[in-house]
C-alpha cells in the first residue's frame, strides 16, 4: 500500500539525501540507490518492472500525476515546487522523480553481447552508447576504471531508460576482461578493414575508447577484429558515441 507524506522543510534528511543523489556523480555508490527525474525516465523504470522505494512530486504536479506514477512506490512524498527545484539538477525541473535501489553487482556473463567502455569520460557519450547497446541487442556493458560513473544523474538522463534493460558492471580492471569468451572487436580511424566490407561476429564485445586517446594499446593488441569506419567527408575522427552506434548496428544487422 502506498502512503503519502508532505515535506516542507529543506533541512529534512530525505531531501538532503535527494540533493546529493540528484546532483552528485558518485553519491549512489555510498547510498546504494539512485535518482531518476522526469515522466519519461520514471515510466521507463515502471515498464521494466522496477519498483521505486520513494516517489517525489512537486506540489503543483501532484494533483495531475497519473495513477501509474502515484501507485508505483511504497511511499509518495510531496514537496513545495521551490524545494523540488533545489533537489533537481535540471535547468527546468521535471516535477517528479523516483528513488530506486541500485542493482546488485552482477557477475560478468562471458558469452553475452557486450560493450566495453575504456575510459569513456563524457557522461553524454556514455549515456548515448548505453542507448545504442540496448537498441541493438547488446545485453552487457562493462566499464573499465576511469570511465564516467554509469549511474550518475547525467548518464542516466542521456541513457533515456537504457540502464533498466542492461546488465552493467563498472570499475573493472583490464585483466578481468580475460573472462570473456566472445570475440573482442575494436574500431580505429586509421587501421583495420572498412566496416561495410567485413562480416562481423555476433555475439561479440565491442571496445569503445577514450574520447581523445582511443582504445588502449593493450586491448588493440588483443582484439580479434580491428574495424575502420570510412569517412569520405574527410574528418579525422568520429565522436565515440556516433562511432558506437554505427558499429553496434553493423554487428547486429540480421540478428533481430
Amino acid at each position: 500500500m502506498t502512503t503519502t507524506h508532505a515535506i516542507a522543510s529543506r533541512d529534512n534528511p530525505l531531501l538532503k539525501e535527494l540533493r546529493k543523489l540528484a546532483q552528485g556523480n558518485t553519491a549512489y555508490r555510498k547510498t546504494g540507490r539512485f535518482w531518476v527525474e522526469g515522466d519519461h525516465l520514471c515510466r521507463a523504470a515502471i515498464v521494466r518492472g522496477l519498483h521505486p522505494e520513494i516517489a517525489v512530486f512537486a506540489h503543483s504536479f501532484w494533483p495531475q500525476a497519473s495513477t501509474q506514477l502515484t501507485s508505483a512506490a511504497s511511499k509518495n512524498v510531496v514537496v513545495p515546487d521551490a524545494l523540488f527545484d533545489e533537489i533537481s539538477a535540471l535547468e527546468s525541473p521535471a516535477k517528479v522523480g523516483f528513488v530506486l535501489d541500485l542493482p546488485a553487482d552482477g557477475a560478468m556473463d562471458p558469452h553475452a553481447p557486450t560493450v566495453i567502455l575504456d575510459r569513456v569520460q563524457d557522461a553524454g557519450n556514455v549515456g548515448s552508447i548505453l542507448r545504442s547497446a540496448a537498441a541493438f541487442g547488446f545485453k552487457q556493458v562493462l566499464a573499465l576504471q576511469e570511465t564516467a560513473a554509469l549511474w550518475s544523474p547525467k548518464v542516466l538522463r542521456a541513457g533515456m531508460g537504457a540502464h533498466f534493460g542492461l546488465q552493467m558492471v563498472e570499475g573493472l580492471e583490464e585483466a578481468q576482461l580475460l573472462a570473456l569468451k566472445v570475440p573482442l572487436v575494436v574500431t580505429s580511424s586509421h587501421q583495420g578493414g572498412l566496416i561495410q566490407d567485413l562480416t562481423l561476429p555476433f555475439p561479440c564485445a565491442w571496445v569503445m575508447g577514450h574520447e581523445g586517446q582511443g582504445v588502449r594499446s593493450s586491448l588493440l593488441d588483443r582484439a580479434q577484429f580491428n574495424v575502420r569506419i570510412g569517412q569520405p567527408g574527410g574528418e579525422e575522427s568520429l565522436n565515440v558515441a556516433a562511432a558506437a552506434a554505427i558499429c553496434l548496428h553493423a554487428s547486429a544487422v540480421g540478428v533481430g
